[in-house]
């Protein structure tokens, strides 16, 4: 008997500054990976351009063709309506009502298949890292902004208008600093990457001695997360300071959750906790554990994802295989 012919997926992690695309196999092992910048200035149409040319690479840099692809997942942020393919309201790269499936199928010839970019995170998580055990899981990603993922009875929960997850437009602090989405003390403009450099550039700009200043060469408009962890390593307090903050917030917004969901594991990911992992995770679960509610935490887990920035892709490239026929 012959054997199947090998089956390809790429999934697409949209972000508001970088576009990241992999190539996958039906084991879901990445093969080949491809970034570029998003340019969401530029206007969607011009983006779903910029998505197209991300995948066409990736595949190329595998010696494929699309017509070799079986479907394109994308995880893209803020609401997206899975059925229909749209981007609903998209504060990051400023999108509302935007047909993205239509329109990346038009470019590229082949199926895709459209979900909110932390829900894509959640399904790649889940089905590589927890190899789908537990029936309930809460994932808490934070990056450019905070998204979350929800697995209710071992199934993706989408919520009434396809929007549950957006943990990041919790409001932690009633009359705090003001969000992209137009509320203030939401969970993302306490504790996000933006968040957090945006704190630490204002301190700057008032006069604060900070060790990134020598590291970046007084410009901290090329500041990255890992730069952080860099400046804390050598003893920066003032950094350390922001960092614990953020941590604390990070486990309020945890707490809250597991008194909602009372989940078995929570998962936490992102681009922030990839590169600050040791400093933030024992804040995280400590902060959790008080603001919990008691007994919900019995026999819960709180871990660290392994698949840092690479989690949207997986599970993306998982909706893919799931959805493609």
């Amino acid at each position: 008997m012959p054997e199947p012919k090998p089956e390809y997926y790429v999934g697409v992690d949209l972000g508001g500054t970088k576009i990241l695309s992999g190539l996958f196999n039906t084991q879901l092992h990445c093969l080949a990976r491809n970034k570029i910048s998003t340019k969401a200035d530029r206007g969607p149409d011009a983006v779903v351009k910029r998505i197209a040319r991300c995948v066409q690479d990736v595949v190329d840099e595998f010696d494929l063709t699309l017509k070799q692809v079986k479907g394109v997942g994308i995880g893209a942020p803020g609401a997206v309506e899975p059925e229909k393919g749209e981007v609903i309201f998209a504060p990051n790269l400023n999108w509302t009502d935007y047909p993205l499936k239509k329109n990346l199928e038009k470019e590229l010839g082949i199926p895709v298949f459209v979900e909110n970019d932390c829900n894509a995170s959640m399904l790649g998580v889940y089905e590589t890292e927890l190899n789908p055990k537990p029936k309930s899981a809460v994932g808490v990603f934070v990056g450019t902004g905070i998204g979350g993922g929800i697995i209710l009875d071992g199934k993706l929960y989408s919520g009434f208008n396809h929007t549950a997850g957006e943990i990041g437009h919790m409001v932690l602090e009633v009359g705090g600093p003001k969000c992209n989405c137009g509320n203030k003390g939401c969970f993302e403009a306490l504790a996000s990457r933006t968040a957090i450099f945006h704190k630490i550039t204002s301190a700057v700009k008032n006069g604060q001695k900070t060790l990134l200043l020598d590291m970046l060469d007084g410009d901290l408009s090329d500041l990255r997360s890992g730069d952080l962890r860099k400046a804390i390593r050598k003893g920066d307090k003032f950094v350390e300071k922001v960092i614990e903050e953020a941590a604390e917030y990070v486990g309020i917004g945890v707490a809250n959750l597991i008194n909602v969901f009372n989940p078995e594991v929570v998962v936490l990911g992102g681009g922030v906790i990839g590169a600050l992992e040791d400093e933030m995770m024992a804040i995280i679960i400590e902060t959790a554990k008080d603001y919990a509610m008691s007994g919900t935490t019995k026999g819960l887990e709180i871990v660290a994802s392994k698949a840092a920035d690479d989690a949207c892709i997986i599970g993306a490239a998982v909706l893919a295989k799931k959805m493609a026929k």
